[in-house]
């Protein structure tokens, strides 16, 4: 710490800390209220999360709607859920070393290819309802017509109808409800329309009709489809769906309150183009070998900003791993023998229930049934829970039963109890797999294989799935292995004791509409983190539900716009942003219904005052809010940031504060102070919860009283509703909930005086990286004190004017070196953003110092003329063990190709060489590639 102070030239570390952070809002409404000052002990916070998860109750959740009581496999739960090489690593921007997760990525995009049928899928979407949405977006651009309406079956689930109604809204859709099961006819001007397959309900009727007559409309279809139930069910592609999307949750995923579960997106051929969010292609390396990477739109937000189709720049990739693992361990008749079991389960309790007198509502079923008991719906629930199991009560005279995986014979005695029903003494549901599908519909039967690839019948035992985990796992570089400076990113450790909770089956076997009185644990833990978190940032209401920093954005948007419409401000529809933005910034206003209107940076970096108060003289009446991010995304505190949000205010718009950054502000101001009305917060940067390789995400969104009304609530909240009355942005009340332990946990080990040193460490590591980095490169931007923030810039431009090395070539030679690559191309294309954060100790930071200055010391080489520009080692980078064994024919030495300056016993070792991007987008292939395909 001393030299690290010595090299910054601040001494001690707050003078460092007066110079970084501008004085103007130095001390502005400090944090303390209700977070504990000192932080606690491992030992203590584990001992209070048992606490509050005894108040939670264990019960068997047979509910339904969309969520299944499922199994883990213990191998995929040890050796990925728990596993820090999965968990820790990043969204896979650098293919060359992330090899290993976006194999198990196509593994799940074949999967869910393969039951929908359809060819191509992405990887993966946030949950079931959010997905819908996203292909109710995909529909409207396929069919480039101004049909306003999009027809939603009445029997779709009821959180995926609310999420759809608060969407559809803002982006000015007619959404028109109708029984497609019961042969409603379509109105005029449809563009699409959304089947729920098998319904909510549990009916499983024939959509080919309803598909049809979509099309006939000049609309797209688009299913959502239980893929267990896919196993033995007809595919949605088979009867002419255009989009299919679905949540993989009852895939070996825990339930967690809601979440985070992996959505799924498939389509059609002639849609590939139009799918949002990540999808991972095939292509080829240096050397011809197969390699996988992202294909497409993957950063179309940063691209393309205002004209981007979709917000979604995350994923739920840890969660879409363990499901795509799920089928890769039990197979094609794995599955299928679970959802056999399934059916059989519930086609024993459907006649139990009937030999008992209750009247059986649902025909044809997989796993769900609607029973009718004339004004005894409460009491049968009531009972059913006295013997351990959640039911759905309907309404007063209809409970729902939903039989999962993990439904056991005892269950099922219990829910015919429930209804006054005793057992056959038959011994249980028959064996036979005729029974499963003998009260389904002849002409819905599956008769077509499914996930056929080697790679879904060769890990069938614990030792075979253990070691195909462990290799992909070593293909892939992630935290455990060495720093990863990405700026923006905020790549910190995710500390094992934070970690613990979640496989806690009292966190995490727990339906995220049970009963109030089963999720006291949650609530009070909730209720804790919500009111941590408004303290820290200045703002009055928290709602955790957004579940991506992308729809936190979004939800506090769509706060900003339901004020000013209940001021009969509707006009109000301009949403100011600085060019330097996230690009999510701009997609996310224009889903909320917002015009862009871009704000110039000045050449330090700071949003332009002069040309902010242009603007808003230039749109006066029309200014709905302005977006920034604090500290700025060039890494600098704007000292100009109280006049810029006093304008804004001025004109009458909203300032919405992205909680980007949040990490270089705790402890020492708050976003409600700085003049902000609305933020949200990621808690996968900020509060610690892992990326794990590109989600699952936490975006909060915190605002004021005035926008407090307008923020998400959800038809099967079990608290009270404080946080608004806007309708739901997620599927579950709480958004991804299973994962909240951990920022709970973070928060309470490091308490305010414990959060605002990490601030203080993350500034001064980023201020020593930029003075020793500084030495060899320009640094873009800087405070008035010439400090940066969390994070800085570095300027590789010059290097490539001087010597033809590329940002590109640099990064790629930094494997070589045993790192990850810093940011590339943003906020300014041809730099590195760096953020060091502050879990990195100095030797980590001078272990990436001494890379940087060799690699450039390789570059001058190149200038020099001693390696060819062709071939030298940066444009060959990286470099694999395969290459250096092969023939040598490089002007340079094995040894520097693979042991450069400072590399020693512990090298990474890349599985391919540097991948073709172009030739993946020209030849694209998004399932996995035949065995041939490796031989060749």
């Amino acid at each position: 710490m001393a030299a690290t102070l010595e090299i910054t030239q601040a001494d001690p570390v707050a003078a460092m800390m007066d110079s970084a952070v501008p004085g103007v809002i130095r001390g502005l409404g400090r944090a303390g209220a209700t977070i504990p000052q000192a932080g606690a002990t491992e030992a203590e916070v584990l001992t209070e999360l048992r606490t509050l998860a005894a108040k939670n109750r264990v019960l068997t959740p047979m509910i339904g709607l969309g969520y299944s009581d499922t199994l883990t496999p213990s191998v995929i739960q040890r050796n990925v859920l728990e596993n820090p090489s999965w968990y820790t690593a990043y969204t896979p921007y650098q293919p060359e070393i992330s090899q290993g997760r976006l194999e198990a990525l196509l593994n799940f995009q074949t999967m869910v290819a393969d039951l929908a049928g359809l060819p191509t899928a992405n990887a993966s979407l946030l949950d079931e309802a959010t997905a819908v949405v996203e292909a109710m977006l995909v529909a409207r651009r396929a069919v480039k017509s101004s049909a306003p309406v999009f027809i939603v079956d009445s029997d779709a689930l009821p959180q995926t109808k609310a999420v759809l109604a608060v969407r559809a809204e803002a982006v000015g859709i007619e959404l028109v409800e109708l029984d497609l099961a019961g042969g409603e006819e379509l109105p005029e001007q449809v563009f699409g329309g959304f089947i729920q397959y098998p319904g909510a309900s549990g009916n499983v009727w024939d959509p080919r009709g309803a598909i049809d007559a979509l099309h006939a409309a000049g609309g797209q279809a688009v299913v959502a489809a239980d893929p267990l139930a896919l196993t033995l069910l007809a595919s949605p592609g088979s009867m002419g769906a255009d989009v299919v999307v679905g949540s993989t949750q009852r895939f070996g995923v825990p339930l967690g309150f809601g979440g985070p579960h992996a959505g799924y997106m498939v389509v059609r051929q002639g849609l590939e183009r139009q799918l949002p969010g990540r999808l991972v292609g095939v292509s080829k390396d240096a050397d011809g070998h197969l390699a996988y990477r992202l294909a497409l739109q993957t950063r179309e937000q940063h691209i393309r900003r205002e004209k981007a189709t979709s917000n979604i720049c995350t994923a739920q990739v840890l969660l879409a791993v363990m499901a795509g693992m799920y089928a890769v361990y039990h197979g094609p008749h794995g599955l299928r023998a679970i959802a056999e079991e399934v059916a059989t389960k519930t086609a024993w309790l459907r006649d139990q229930l009937s030999a008992g007198g209750a009247e059986v509502l649902t025909g044809s079923f997989f796993d769900t049934l609607r029973v009718r008991v004339p004004g005894r719906s409460a009491d049968v629930v009531t009972a059913a829970h006295r013997l351990g199991v959640q039911l759905l009560q309907v309404d007063a005279d209809t409970v729902g039963i939903s039989v999962g995986e993990a439904t056991t014979r005892g269950d099922l005695d219990a829910v015919a109890a429930a209804f006054g029903g005793s057992p056959d003494g038959s011994g249980g549901p028959p064996a036979e797999a005729s029974a499963a599908v003998g009260h389904l519909p002849e002409a819905l039967r599956r008769d077509v294989d499914y996930l056929t690839h080697p790679v879904f019948s060769t890990h069938h035992s614990e030792t075979a799935m253990m070691r195909y985990l462990k290799r992909l796992a070593d293909s892939d570089y992630a935290l455990d292995r060495g720093m990863i400076p990405l700026g923006s990113c905020t790549m910190k450790l995710n500390a094992a004791t934070a970690m613990a909770a979640i496989t806690w089956p009292e966190f995490g076997r727990i339906h995220p509409f049970a009963p109030v009185g089963d999720v006291g644990g949650y609530l009070e833990m909730i209720d804790q983190l919500t009111e941590w978190l408004a303290d820290l940032t200045g703002y009055d209401e928290v709602s955790l539900q957004p579940n991506a920093g992308s729809q936190g954005e979004l939800a506090g948007l769509l706060a900003i716009r339901g004020y000013h419409h209940s001021r009969g401000d509707a006009g109000r529809d301009v949403c100011l942003i600085p060019s330097s933005a996230h690009g999510t910034n701009a997609a996310s206003a224009v889903l909320a219904g917002m015009r862009v209107v871009v704000v110039a940076c000045d050449e330090m970096g700071n949003v332009d005052l002069a040309d902010l108060r242009a603007k808003i003289d230039a749109h006066a009446e029309q200014v709905a809010a302005l977006m920034i991010t604090y500290p700025s995304t060039h890494g600098v505190y704007e000292h100009d940031v109280l006049e810029v949000t006093a304008a804004v205010h001025e004109a009458g718009g909203q300032v919405y504060i992205d909680g980007a950054n949040l990490n270089a502000l705790l402890g020492h101001a708050r976003f409600g102070d700085l003049g902000g009305d609305v933020s949200h917060l990621n808690l996968h940067k900020t509060f610690a919860i892992p990326h794990g390789g590109g989600g699952p995400g936490v975006g909060p969104v915190a605002a004021k009283t005035h926008l407090a009304p307008f923020l998400p609530s959800h038809p099967y909240a079990q608290g009270v509703e404080a946080s608004g009355s806007a309708g739901p942005v997620a599927a579950a009340p709480y958004g991804s909930a299973g994962i909240l332990p951990i920022s709970w946990a973070y928060v309470r080990m490091l308490g305010l005086e414990g959060l605002t040193e990490a601030t203080d460490a993350a500034v001064l590591g980023a201020n020593y990286l930029a003075a020793r980095l500084g030495e060899h490169f320009p640094i873009l931007y800087t405070g008035e004190h010439g400090r940066v923030a969390h994070e800085c810039i570095v300027d590789l431009r010059p290097l490539k004017a001087a010597t033809g090395i590329t940002v590109d070539d640099v990064a790629k030679r930094l494997i070589d070196y045993g790192f990850h690559a810093p940011t590339m191309s943003f906020p300014v294309a041809g730099t590195f953003m760096v953020e060091p954060t502050e879990s990195e100790d100095q030797s980590e930071l001078d272990r990436f110092v001494a890379a940087m200055a060799a690699i450039k010391a390789e570059a001058e080489r190149v200038a020099a003329g001693e390696w060819p520009a062709d071939d030298n080692p940066l444009v060959n980078a990286p470099h694999t063990a395969a290459a250096i064994a092969a023939e040598w024919s490089h002007p340079y030495s094995r040894e520097i190709a693979v042991f450069p300056a400072g590399v020693g016993a512990a090298k990474y070792w890349p599985p391919v060489r540097r991948i073709d991007q172009a030739h993946g987008d020209r030849n694209l292939v998004c399932s996995c590639p035949p065995i041939e395909a490796f031989s060749s």
